[in-house]
């Protein structure tokens, strides 16, 4: 049996380290392999390890962190799910850190009282200056065990047992769809194609804020990533922190029309900031249920109004209604650690009540981690993480297409590294059973 995957994200590579050695696997990515793209430090978004690998690997190994798949599988099987991803990563020598109960408790407890959720999560921190080569290692252990690269080929197309690339055609018995969250946009354009049954997930729209690392010194001890829910007072809007970037950095990420932020953590290297995603979750009604479309109508207008840069503006300015200037910017003691941005107004590109929503939330976050709201913070715009169209499956992540199956946070199936492995393990099973 041939299999052919889209997608060399953690969806695509873990789905072919489960079906390796069984059928012959064929993985295609638009863009290179992990060693030229180690190399070039070029294509941050596409080839070998998706738009991840040059992120700073933060591995949730939690059942309830980071997938979708609740409506299709119960909790002890996304567990076992999980624990397999786990297992692999130990085999690379990745281990989670385990948690001192005791500071957890008192974290939890303190954060009730204040009017938020701390949740409590086991990770492991690779960084981005390791992740890489971990990424390496598993694709040339992947071709070890039979599984064939097609790297710099854009798939244009793709039918039953069909997929094209350029004028060439290539025959597999199953196609696995996995193309990551950059290619969320591509997959919606191949599910309308072929009316395979979807719907549009809440999509995750925010900023990155950056602070002096010693404000999050504490909680993230316990936590490198601590995971904190906020409910919001004027609109009663689901606010969360995500992928913390202890003493990291900001970066820029450049799409085809417009360019967001996100955030990295070394592991050889440290700044003397940590900066995090504040995501406030969104989801539409009729008429524009499209909420990638939605997602992407706020990056154009942030990015327009930023001059194709981000935007970076002080708390201390977003709260009393000015834009922020470089000279402003400069009486702070947080020196930023993106430098290409535009000081300007966050105002200016969102919807006054997402800019109410981020205030909201960081007054009540400081009552958590005491200093994240002075009028010094950092705050760049925007962070939005497309995952917005949830392709409908069976509980073997097949489709409505025959033979065509699905994983991963481009298809609406999860939300990072370790949920994006977990679905491409479970639909790696499911073509297998089938």
């Amino acid at each position: 049996m041939k299999i052919g995957i889209v997608g060399a994200g953690p969806a695509g590579l873990f789905a072919a380290y489960e079906l390796s050695e069984k059928v012959d696997v064929t993985i295609i990515d638009k863009g290179p392999d992990a060693e030229e793209r180690i190399k070039s430090s070029s294509n941050i978004l596409f080839g070998v390890g998706g738009a991840g690998l040059f992120s700073d690997g933060k591995l949730n190994f939690s059942p309830e962190i980071g997938n979708n798949l609740t409506d299709l599988i119960n909790l002890k099987e996304i567990e076992n799910l999980v624990k397999k991803v786990e297992e692999i990563f130990s085999f690379y020598d990745i281990k989670a850190k385990e948690m001192d109960e005791e500071k957890v408790k008192a974290l939890e407890t303190q954060a009730a009282h204040s009017g938020m959720k701390y949740l409590p999560v086991r990770q492991a921190h690779v960084g981005s200056d390791h992740l890489p080569y971990f990424i390496k290692e598993i694709s040339k252990d992947l071709k070890k065990r039979g599984v064939e690269f097609l790297c710099n080929s854009e798939v244009n197309d793709l039918n039953q047992g069909e997929i094209f690339i350029d004028k060439d055609k290539y025959k597999f018995d199953k196609i696995l769809l996995a193309p990551g969250r950059s290619g969320a946009r591509w997959l919606e354009g191949i599910v309308k194609g072929k009316n395979m049954n979807y719907i549009y997930n809440p999509i995750d729209i925010g900023v990155r804020v950056e602070v002096p690392a010693i404000i999050m010194e504490e909680i993230c001890g316990v936590n490198w990533d601590p995971k904190v829910h906020i409910r919001t007072p004027a609109y009663d809007d689901f606010v969360r922190t995500f992928c913390v970037s202890p003493y990291g950095y900001v970066v820029k990420e450049v799409f085809d029309n417009f360019c967001l932020v996100n955030g990295h953590s070394r592991k050889d290297f440290r700044s003397s900031n940590t900066n995090f995603a504040f995501l406030i979750k969104v989801k539409l009604t009729e008429p524009l249920e499209n909420t990638n479309l939605y997602g992407e109508s706020i990056a154009l207008q942030a990015t327009t109004i930023g001059g194709h840069k981000p935007i970076l503006q002080r708390l201390g300015d977003l709260r009393v209604g000015r834009r922020s200037t470089w000279g402003r910017l400069e009486k702070s003691y947080v020196l930023p650690t993106l430098k290409d941005v535009t000081p300007g107004d966050i105002a200016m590109a969102m919807p006054y009540r997402f800019v109410k929503d981020i205030l909201e939330g960081l007054e009540i976050l400081d009552r958590l981690i005491p200093g994240v709201a002075d009028n010094s913070t950092l705050i760049y715009a925007t962070e939005i993480k497309f995952h917005g169209l949830r392709v409908i499956t069976d509980k073997n992540l097949q489709t409505s297409l025959s033979g065509i199956y699905v994983a991963g946070d481009g298809a609406g199936l999860s939300r990072g590294i370790v949920g994006s492995a977990a679905s491409g393990i479970l639909a790696a099973q499911g073509i297998l059973k089938n």
